[in-house]
């Protein structure tokens, strides 16, 4: 990927699995990436494709049992957070990263203000008094928009709309000025307009403390509206790696094919939007070969992606993919395919 600024964050070969009645969940496997300082990096991908579990393996947040991080490397400012020790992780985790996390009602303790909930986070780790925490609470919650914080910093969770509970999230991420922040599908079941709120929010906020976000989502409207850099993950494994530019303009992977085609398009009048066939895979029971192949009309008639699982390789600088016919035409490779037979 484009690396203009310096790296804030690396993984290198991360494999998170977890250990079940049922068998073993490989939920992440061998999942490789930057996120330069500065960026938004967008991990996206149909519900379980370890998109999540990557977030929350950045976060040290795996809970064992079952989950355990088998394999790997995760480097925060060169800083090896898999070594780091638990009451160095809390150190880092609401201070250096931060997480939105998918659902804020059942993220927020229903119990305490959201008020004391901002503050207990910034006491922890700013070490600032209970009347400084508070004013900084109520100026966090100014800054995400929340209208007359100093009187709904005293509310609970249960008192505010879906829209008003997601900012106070985000107020309690960005409390203690984080490097790093992850956000996982900040937007969900929140209506357009509230979404298109949230997400300019935060790029407002980046701008102006040169944030590094990481963005977890499916739908590829936010992504391009948001992204720098995007990395599509299918069945625990990364499929394609691109700038989002490079992405929406020449997608290589017949899985980040699809998902663009399944996208409405103006001026376009289908009856039915395009779909990718079948389904996603058990993670209990992956396929052999490339994870794609059972939904690929290349891999469905193709033996080597039926046995041999492709590595992600450089196309063009930036730009790396895991597939045998990256980037071919399908209709052509799947005429050679039926020649060759």
């Amino acid at each position: 990927m484009t690396d203009t600024h310096h790296t804030l964050l690396s993984i290198r070969n991360l494999s998170t699995h977890f250990y079940t009645e049922q068998g073993l969940v490989k939920a992440v496997q061998d999942v490789s990436f930057d996120i330069p300082a500065g960026r938004t990096l967008a991990v996206v991908g149909e519900s379980g494709c370890g998109k999540s579990v990557t977030a929350l393996s950045v976060m040290r947040l795996i809970p064992w049992p079952p989950g355990k991080i088998v394999a790997g490397q995760i480097l925060f400012e060169g800083e090896p957070l898999l070594d780091a020790s638990e009451n160095r992780m809390r150190e880092i985790r609401g201070n250096d990263i931060a997480m939105i996390f998918q659902e804020p009602m059942t993220s927020l303790n229903p119990v305490f203000t959201v008020g004391n909930q901002i503050v207990e986070a910034v006491k922890l780790h700013q070490k600032k008094s209970g009347d400084e925490a508070r004013a900084i609470a109520v100026e966090v919650m100014r800054k995400v928009g929340i209208a007359d914080p100093q009187r709904r910093v005293d509310e609970y969770p249960h008192q505010m709309s879906g829209g008003m509970r997601q900012r106070v999230m985000i107020a309690m991420a960005l409390c203690c000025d984080p490097k790093l922040l992850i956000a996982d599908e900040p937007t969900t079941a929140l209506d357009v307009t509230i979404q298109a709120q949230i997400l300019e929010l935060l790029r407002d906020l980046q701008k102006k403390r040169n944030m590094s976000i990481m963005l977890i989502t499916h739908d590829l409207g936010v992504v391009a509206e948001n992204a720098d850099d995007v990395v599509v993950m299918y069945a625990s494994r990364i499929a394609e790696t691109a700038t989002a530019q490079q992405l929406f303009e020449k997608p290589l992977h017949p899985y980040t094919k699809g998902l663009l085609k399944s996208l409405p398009r103006l001026g376009e009048k289908k009856e039915r939007l395009d779909v990718i066939g079948g389904n996603v895979p058990s993670p209990l029971n992956f396929p052999a070969g490339c994870k794609f192949h059972p939904r690929c009309p290349i891999g469905c008639n193709d033996k080597r992606c039926q046995t041999d699982e492709p590595p992600l390789k450089e196309m063009v600088a930036g730009h790396c993919v895991a597939c045998w016919y990256a980037g071919q035409d399908i209709e052509k490779s799947k005429d050679a395919l039926k020649h060759n037979e």
